[in-house]
């Protein structure tokens, strides 16, 4: 079998004994070998596990691993020449994973071995590919230099060393929630570990019950098989709970129990399991005002609201507005295969004026729509709110002179751009060419805005 120069085995030599075994293990595994001297330096990280050659010195065992406590989750495998269950218990209590006695315990050795080298190998694969999520997904992605943007990505950066702080990302929708999300996940220190989304508004309570915590096989009618919940696949990573304030009140006080015991129970199951999960929440409503009207639970609340991340609407974020336009641009123009056309005085005013209710995700949505349908001709957007003629030029921005609105002037605005976005829509709201997709919004999110504004989807009204 040929080397693997992604792992090792790390050898701490007490004696001599077995010396030209170790060489002969490592290559039938199929890893390198080392002498580690522990003190010297610590240990590499791709070292799959550190064996202790005790033969003849077993009783020192114990007094060595104190010092070899910082392995970092490397098993530490003491090999000796007495088959003693005593002794062997001695040392595993003493700190090692575990005891083996050659020549008789040969085989065992090999597989718990193998084992480790598989495990490591999985591990250094995970690393891997978090670090190219991390590049994918790093701040440095987020685009936009406006101070509203920087003082949030400033607190956010603060709060990337502690991956067990719990945080609520707050913002209109198309704001970037998820895309923060992403970065604190992959630039923190649980970023090897998987990154769960779970949408709280796709969901009726009870599917989302067993999503969250799982099923046991015959836990209801359509529980054929167990299913494991997501709190048990996001082990060690991160859960995004997107539109935190859509939970059921019966489920409110179940997570809240679940994030303050560190522990889950599958439906129809008798046991509970511990898990580690970071939790980051979103949230486009006010959680507080929630709250106040008893909508969502106060303790559930002060659980999730730990650190609160505020993210600007696009509004506020002055010329970000041309920043994000040209990297979609870009983006867009590479992906169908198109000339990149450039911003005109025109577009940049027309862009700089509309109000953007979708936030990013509608500007995204808008330079993808336009790319597409200009075919190589002058870049045309077509914006609810915004009242187009025949050229870019005469875009016209609805807003009031004053530079701002009134809480009641946005939700008229808000419900003129939604019924704006139904009408050319034909009332469709989901897929391509649905409301939501015009306004850069979801689905569900557009949904619920529909109804809390009392409008109508055929007229718009």
């Amino acid at each position: 079998m040929n080397t693997s120069s992604d792992v090792c085995l790390l050898v701490v030599r007490l004696s001599d004994s077995f010396s030209e075994f170790w060489p002969a293990l490592a290559r039938d595994i199929g890893v390198a070998l080392a002498d580690w001297t522990p003190g010297a330096q610590p240990p590499a990280p791709e070292a799959a596990a550190v064996l202790v050659a005790a033969g003849g010195h077993e009783a020192d065992v114990a007094a060595l691993l104190p010092r070899l406590s910082d392995l970092r989750g490397i098993p530490l495998i003491a090999v000796g020449a007495v088959g003693s269950y005593r002794l062997a218990a001695q040392i595993v209590a003493a700190g090692a994973a575990d005891y083996f006695s050659l020549p008789e315990d040969r085989d065992g050795l090999r597989d718990a071995l193998a084992a480790a080298v598989q495990r490591r190998q999985a591990a250094l694969g995970r690393a891997a590919l978090a670090h190219l999520e991390a590049q994918a997904h790093a701040f440095r992605d987020i685009v936009g230099g406006s101070p509203a943007l920087k003082a949030a990505l400033e607190r956010a950066a603060r709060v990337v060393p502690h991956g067990d702080a719990t945080i609520l990302i707050t913002g209109e929708t198309g704001t970037g929630k998820e895309l923060l999300a992403r970065a604190l996940h992959y630039g923190g220190p649980r970023a090897a570990a998987p990154f769960v989304e779970v949408n709280c508004a796709a969901l009726p309570a009870p599917l989302l019950e067993s999503e969250l915590f799982g099923h046991e096989r015959g836990a209801f009618t359509d529980a054929k098989t167990a299913k494991p919940g997501l709190f048990e696949v996001a082990q060690g990573g991160t859960m995004f709970l997107d539109e935190v304030d859509h939970l059921a009140p019966e489920l409110q006080g179940k997570l809240l129990r679940a994030l303050d015991q560190k522990s889950a129970r599958r439906l129809g199951a008798t046991t509970t399991h511990q898990f580690d999960v970071r939790i980051v929440a979103a949230t486009n409503a006010d959680l507080a005002a929630a709250v106040q009207a008893g909508r969502f639970r106060e303790d559930l609340f002060y659980r999730l609201n730990v650190v609160a991340l505020e993210l600007p609407p696009l509004r506020e974020r002055g010329d970000d507005v041309i920043l994000l336009a040209e990297a979609f641009l870009q983006r867009f123009s590479a992906q169908y295969q198109l000339p990149q056309p450039s911003l005109t005085p025109d577009v940049r005013r027309a862009l700089l004026a509309h109000r953007w209710p979708g936030n990013v995700r509608e500007l995204q949505n808008a330079v993808e729509r336009a790319i597409i349908l200009s075919q190589r001709g002058p870049l045309q957007f077509d914006l609810p709110g915004v009242r187009r003629s025949h050229s870019l030029t005469t875009l016209q921005p609805t807003t009031p002179a004053a530079g701002f609105l009134t809480r009641d002037e946005l939700k008229r605005r808000e419900r003129e751009s939604i019924a704006a976005a139904l009408s050319q829509a034909g009332g469709k709201i989901f897929g391509a060419g649905g409301a939501a997709d015009l306004l850069g919004m979801k689905p569900t999110t557009l949904a619920s805005r529909i109804k809390a504004l009392g409008l109508s989807r055929k007229t718009g009204n």
